[in-house]
């Protein structure tokens, strides 16, 4: 049986979801409806559904933050990945990015006509997925739109990159330049910026560095770590999928994840 699971914080709108979604697909078990990011992750991991339908802006991570949780920490013998259907009111440009990334996208207040397509579109993908190997595909497609996602979606994109770092230790402030950071990591409400000498923290999230450092420098391999790609020495691909890198003036390894492996090809 195909299962789903509704992420969506306003109950109004989960139920008349889960009510169309039996109307126009009634052999799909839905899943009780998650509340918020945190959860959605939390029940997708317990449940694994074959499809989520996932709302964008919830509290306790939004949507992108809880799709990416998702598939990175999804169990590997749970393969194959879920279908991931994002549901936003976004304008019509971040739709566009989202047609060529999702498996599917549901503009707010969703539309029966538009929902009956979109279930037609998971039966044939599940269907497909029956036959075929289509993770990859679904990883890269995500790994885009994250990537756009933390392209634009901070007004600061459109500054000047990042030439130095202000990191507060104590009463003294350490001005570290962005080009001899080798990898940024996150750490609860900080990044811990780390060089081959040094390491420090800075009040700033990832998503919200991310638009600042120099374009093509640095590659986010993890939800939580973005490493300078001319720092990586070598990158070693495990059975699991995940990625193990070492870098240049550093011994600690770090690991890419499924979502991010495929950068890691050979030319």
């Amino acid at each position: 049986m195909t299962t789903a699971l509704i992420a969506e914080d306003e109950p109004l709108l989960a139920e008349a979801l889960r009510i169309e979604l039996a109307r126009v697909w009634p052999e799909l078990r839905v899943h009780p409806v998650a509340a918020d990011g945190d959860e959605a992750v939390e029940r997708g991991l317990a449940l694994r559904p074959d499809v989520v339908f996932m709302d964008i802006r919830m509290p306790g991570g939004n949507g992108l933050d809880a799709a990416e949780a998702l598939v990175e920490d999804w169990p590997r013998e749970a393969s194959p990945l879920p279908l991931v259907v994002f549901v936003t009111a976004y304008d019509q440009y971040a739709i566009e990015a989202f047609d060529r990334a999702a498996v599917d996208y549901l503009l707010k207040p969703v539309r029966a006509d538009r929902l009956a397509r979109c279930c037609a579109r998971l039966k044939d993908a599940l269907a497909q997925r029956a036959t075929s190997a289509t993770d990859q595909l679904l990883l890269e497609r995500l790994g885009a739109l994250l990537a756009s996602a933390a392209g634009g979606s901070n007004s600061q994109a459109d500054e000047a990159p990042l030439a130095v770092l202000q990191a507060g230790v104590g009463p003294t402030l350490h001005m570290i330049p962005v080009s001899e950071v080798l990898y940024f990591e996150a750490a609860d409400k900080y990044v811990r910026v780390v060089t081959a000498q040094r390491e420090a923290l800075i009040r700033l999230s990832l998503r919200e560095l991310l638009p600042r450092l120099p374009a093509g420098a640095f590659w986010q391999v993890h939800r939580g770590t973005v490493v300078r790609a001319e720092a990586i020495a070598t990158a070693t691909r495990e059975e699991s999928g995940r990625v193990v890198l070492t870098l240049r003036g550093r011994s600690e390894r770090l690991v890419a994840s499924r979502l991010y492996a495929h950068l890691f090809r050979g030319m």
